[in-house]
């Protein structure tokens, strides 16, 4: 059955809240970020050609801080449109040029796999990135989704050099193969198509297998080539890739997986197709395990973005790609309505309300940079966000930058 998109009838961009619905409160520092990495833009405000340079990025789609104490770096980004990664060997100020690139000869250079044949050194449309901190905190290496070439690439240990190849591959059965599924029409637990998220929880690699319409697990950090995981959700079995499991959406099917995150014991993971986020009590036990909670939608059959509305509310998402642990709070990139939103912890519950809320005035609101020309603290299609040490680092995607922004006063 088809379903129909109701559309306010307002004729203003804005609307007041609805009775009895409040603006929300800040997620993060009112102020601003503390840190603006790329987005230039010229005399006119509009954004730049990005050409390929230390300081400039392209639709970067991922980003994260590896270390540990006052969350001073390293910092690595995924510089998806440029098909490489890059890195500073300390926390940036404003408009840094990275010390280092991965993915490409120099740092003027583009193209997907530098325009050759992949390797461990070689990207392709690369999106979610994740540090590999130990129990304590130690800074580690990180993992990225190397999405375009169907693969994930690990680092055991952060790079600090330029073009410093990877240690490990999965979905490849080695650093020179690239094609979904290795070539099977089905997959199997050990190959991926189109991966887009990574997470790793300290114990466990979670993999968002978004061509898959599926979610991997990998006990341990993975140490041998192609080594095969060890859960799926998403789907009943390894070789199975059924849109919502091939039925109608429920509590344990997905469409369109982007981003994962373990957070006060409980497993979320953002399906982007189903304009949702699904969460889990704990450790899922089984593979195709259900859910236990939904944000975003009322039920487990609803799936239309906004909740079939045209303006958003505190309770509603409209294709949310980023997901990020910080204390007591869930943040979701809520990525076509540009803006985050932050759940507390006392709050899970399916069609749980929002309370905070960053990018917008209010709930109610949307649009890119809130409809006009980019500023510091607005966002434009916010694609990726991670926390560490009360500081998010988010890919604004559509502003070609990433901003180190702060929680706000009393939410850290």
């Amino acid at each position: 059955m088809t379903k129909s998109l109701r559309v306010s009838l307002t004729s203003s961009l804005r609307r007041e809240p609805p009775a009895g619905e409040t603006i929300g409160v800040p997620l993060l520092d009112p102020h601003g970020p503390a840190v603006c990495l790329g987005g230039s833009v010229g005399f006119d405000g509009l954004a730049m050609p990005v050409k390929p340079s230390a300081q400039s990025m392209f639709g970067p789609r991922g980003a994260c801080l590896l270390g540990h104490g006052g969350a001073s770096g390293p910092l690595w980004v995924c510089d998806t449109g440029h098909h490489r990664l890059l890195g500073w060997a300390r926390r940036p100020s404003d408009d840094t040029p990275a010390d280092w690139v991965i993915g490409q000869p120099g740092f003027a250079c583009e193209g997907r796999n530098a325009h050759g044949e992949p390797s461990a050194a070689t990207l392709n449309v690369p999106t979610g990135i994740t540090a590999l901190a130990d129990a304590a905190g130690s800074i580690g290496g990180f993992a990225v989704a190397d999405a375009w070439n169907h693969r994930v690439l690990i680092w055991h240990e952060p790079p600090y050099r330029h073009n410093q190849p990877a240690d490990v591959v999965l979905g490849q059965a080695d650093f020179s193969s690239m094609t979904a599924n290795r070539g099977a029409t089905d997959p199997a637990a050990n190959t991926l198509f189109w991966p887009y998220g990574v997470h790793w929880d300290g114990s466990r690699l979670w993999v968002a297998d978004t061509g898959n319409r599926r979610v991997l697990m990998w006990q341990g950090l993975p140490r041998r080539q192609g080594q095969p995981a060890d859960r799926v959700l998403g789907q009943s079995t390894f070789n199975r890739r059924d849109e919502n499991g091939g039925g109608d959406p429920d509590a344990s099917s997905m469409r369109w997986p982007h981003a994962i995150a373990l957070w006060q014991g409980r497993l979320c993971v953002a399906d982007a197709g189903n304009n949702r986020i699904m969460v889990w009590n704990g450790l899922p036990s089984q593979d195709g395990q259900a859910c236990d909670h939904l944000l975003g939608q009322r039920d487990a059959t609803l799936v239309d973005h906004n909740q079939s509305l045209y303006w958003p509310n505190a309770a509603a998402l409209n294709m949310p790609y980023g997901l990020g642990a910080a204390g007591d709070w869930l943040i979701v990139a809520d990525t076509a309505n540009s803006r985050l939103l932050g759940w507390h912890r006392d709050d899970i519950h399916t069609g749980a309300a929002a309370r905070a809320l960053t990018g917008q005035p209010d709930f109610q609101a949307k649009g890119d940079n809130r409809w006009q020309l980019p500023v510091r603290d607005s966002l434009c299609w916010p694609y990726a966000l991670t926390h560490h040490e009360g500081l998010a680092v988010i890919a604004d995607s559509g502003n070609n930058r990433v901003l180190l922004w702060a929680m706000a006063e009393g939410l850290r």
